[in-house]
């Protein structure tokens, strides 16, 4: 698998935007590329700075993509979640999903590996969220991940690697963190003017 990897980092590192688009969508599919994305993202931006935001939006499209093609493996595959996951287990997170929608794939978005981030992909497809909405779910997930990491790169050029190496994780679990007070004052809200 490290060469396959390696593989990928050369091919993407070759093509630029669209091998980060590659990676992006290979990543957010069917094969897992722990950090490659970030890494490549950051290591380009620092290269060209001025390629920031197409950088960025490469990865962010390729991400969305591979998250939509996992995502209808999730919504044919009924029997496939039923096999490799409790019954209970399913159903349970099938209601998560169904009652948060959106916020449910936004949060685990912006997570670091080794946050298992395919799961809720598969799980979104089960549930029936929209595509649409799961698309833009995802696309704002991956983009404020994408483009900080780009805005890091272009502000602090090579130190951004050594940043991302070390904080990554702590910045990440933060903008979750923010993501989720922000959905439990929105449902606050949304339940105090129920009763209103």
């Amino acid at each position: 698998m490290r060469k396959f990897v390696d593989w990928i980092q050369v091919i993407a590192l070759g093509l630029g935007a669209p091998g980060l688009f590659l990676a992006a969508l290979l990543d957010s599919s069917f094969i897992s590329l722990p950090e490659v994305v970030d890494i490549l993202l950051v290591w380009m931006t620092t290269q060209h700075k001025s390629r920031m935001l197409l950088y960025a939006a490469s990865a962010t499209i390729g991400s969305v993509i591979g998250c939509l093609m996992l995502y209808w493996v999730g919504r044919k595959g009924d029997q496939f979640m039923q096999r490799r996951f409790s019954a209970e287990k399913v159903e349970r997170t099938l209601g998560v999903f169904r009652r948060y929608g959106l916020m449910a794939v936004l949060i685990p978005s912006l997570l670091p590996p080794p946050m298992p981030f395919k799961i809720f992909v598969l799980l979104a497809g089960a549930a029936g969220i929209s595509p649409v909405r799961f698309a833009v779910a995802i696309g704002i997930g991956r983009g404020i991940r994408y483009f900080g990491e780009g805005a890091l790169a272009v502000w602090y050029g090579d130190a951004a690697l050594q940043f991302l190496e070390n904080n990554g994780g702590t910045v990440s679990l933060s903008l979750a963190l923010l993501m989720a007070v922000g959905l439990g004052g929105y449902m606050l809200y949304q339940k105090t003017r129920r009763t209103a």
